[in-house]
């Protein structure tokens, strides 16, 4: 099986240290997927095939793309897939935010909105800071950030 994707052209935007790779969300996955592939299947000492790729997709695909997007609203990353408005936002927005680092620190660790408002209501923040926290979550929005796999429609179709 061949898993191909298209190639990331040169990131036209640049970090704090002049480069930002402009990557593929799908085409990383897909290496990441191979590499969880060989790895399974040398434990097993046979070729796991398809699936081992399906097995990398249920346990790590939503931790993978989660990671990707923090990557990009760092600025870190720029993946192709991901808003280009996005990129770079937490370098430049929520900067004198007193609870923007413990939201972003809760996404990071697969937090979702409904945690991070049960967090902000457990501590008891300010009416401010409530809305504070409605607030970024609103700008970053979670939920609408999730991108389907593709690799496995790629299976299906015997790529």
């Amino acid at each position: 099986m061949v898993i191909a994707c298209e190639r990331s052209e040169a990131c036209p935007w640049t970090g704090p240290h002049g480069t930002n790779p402009r990557m593929s969300i799908h085409e990383r996955g897909a290496s990441e997927a191979l590499r969880h592939k060989w790895i399974e299947s040398e434990r097993a000492g046979r070729d796991l095939g398809e699936r081992a790729i399906r097995d990398w997709i249920k346990r790590h695909w939503h931790a993978f793309l989660r990671a990707c997007w923090v990557e990009h609203l760092e600025g870190r990353v720029f993946w192709a897939e991901l808003d280009s408005g996005d990129f770079g936002i937490l370098q430049h927005e929520f900067l004198d935010s007193q609870v923007r680092d413990e939201i972003v620190r809760r996404i990071k660790a697969g937090g979702e909105n409904l945690d991070i408002l049960c967090w902000s209501r457990d501590r008891r923040l300010s009416r401010d800071e409530l809305w504070e926290v409605i607030h970024i979550l609103e700008r970053l929005d979670i939920n609408s950030k999730r991108l389907e796999c593709l690799l496995d429609s790629c299976l299906a179709h015997a790529c």
